[in-house]
C-alpha cells in the first residue's frame, strides 16, 4: 500500500473514532495501523487498528471497519506455552457481523468478498450492535464484516501476536508493506 493511502485511511479512522466519542492523541493517530492484508482492496478486505496496550499479559485495541469492510477469516494459534489469543469484541458504534465455527443460518447477512469465496469457511453468525459483545476462544476460526454504516469495535484480549495469526487465504500478508509515493 502507498504511504498516501495509509495516511488517508488513518485520517478517516481518526474521524470515525471521534464521531464515536473516542478521542485519540496525535501520536495515536500517527500510529493507527492500516491492515490491507496485501490484497490491494482496503475498502473491501481490510481493518484499521489502534493499539492502546499490548503486554505479555493483556491487550486493548480499537478496531475500525469502514462500511462493509471485512477482516478475513483467521485464527489465533498457540504460541509456545500460550494457548493462543482469546479476545472479546464489544461493539461501540455501527454494527458488525462476526462469523465463528458452528451452525450457519440459511443465509448470512455479510457479503463475502468477490474472488475470495473459497477462503471463508465458517458461518455461525453473531450480530453485534452498540453495547453488545462476544468472546472468541483461542484457536477458533473467525472473520467479521461491518454493516452499511461501518463499525467501531473495542477488543480486549490476551497478548496479541498478530504476526502468528493463521489466515485461510494464503495470499494474505498480515504485516503491512508500505510503498513510498513517487
Amino acid at each position: 500500500m502507498k504511504r498516501s493511502q495509509i495516511r488517508q485511511a488513518q485520517e478517516r479512522t481518526a474521524h470515525i473514532l471521534e464521531l464515536s466519542g473516542i478521542v485519540l492523541t496525535e501520536d495515536e493517530i500517527r500510529y493507527i495501523e492500516v491492515a490491507g492484508f496485501g490484497l490491494q482492496q482496503l475498502e473491501v478486505q481490510g481493518l484499521e487498528l489502534v493499539t492502546y496496550v499490548n503486554t505479555d499479559r493483556y491487550c486493548a485495541k480499537e478496531l475500525v471497519l469502514f462500511p462493509r469492510q471485512t477482516c478475513p477469516e483467521h485464527l489465533h494459534p498457540p504460541v509456545g506455552n500460550d494457548p493462543g489469543k482469546m479476545e472479546t469484541f464489544r461493539c461501540r458504534s455501527g454494527s458488525v457481523w462476526l462469523y465463528v465455527e458452528g451452525e450457519a443460518p440459511a443465509v448470512i447477512k455479510a457479503e463475502i468478498p468477490v474472488g475470495s469465496e473459497a477462503y471463508f469457511t465458517v458461518f455461525n453468525e453473531i450480530e453485534l450492535l452498540p453495547g453488545e459483545q462476544y468472546t472468541i476462544e483461542p484457536g477458533i476460526k473467525h472473520w467479521f464484516q461491518a454493516g452499511d454504516q461501518g463499525a467501531v469495535v473495542s477488543e480486549f484480549s490476551s497478548t496479541s501476536r498478530d504476526e502468528f495469526d493463521i489466515f485461510t487465504d494464503p495470499r494474505i500478508e498480515r504485516m503491512p508493506r508500505i510503498e513510498e509515493d513517487e
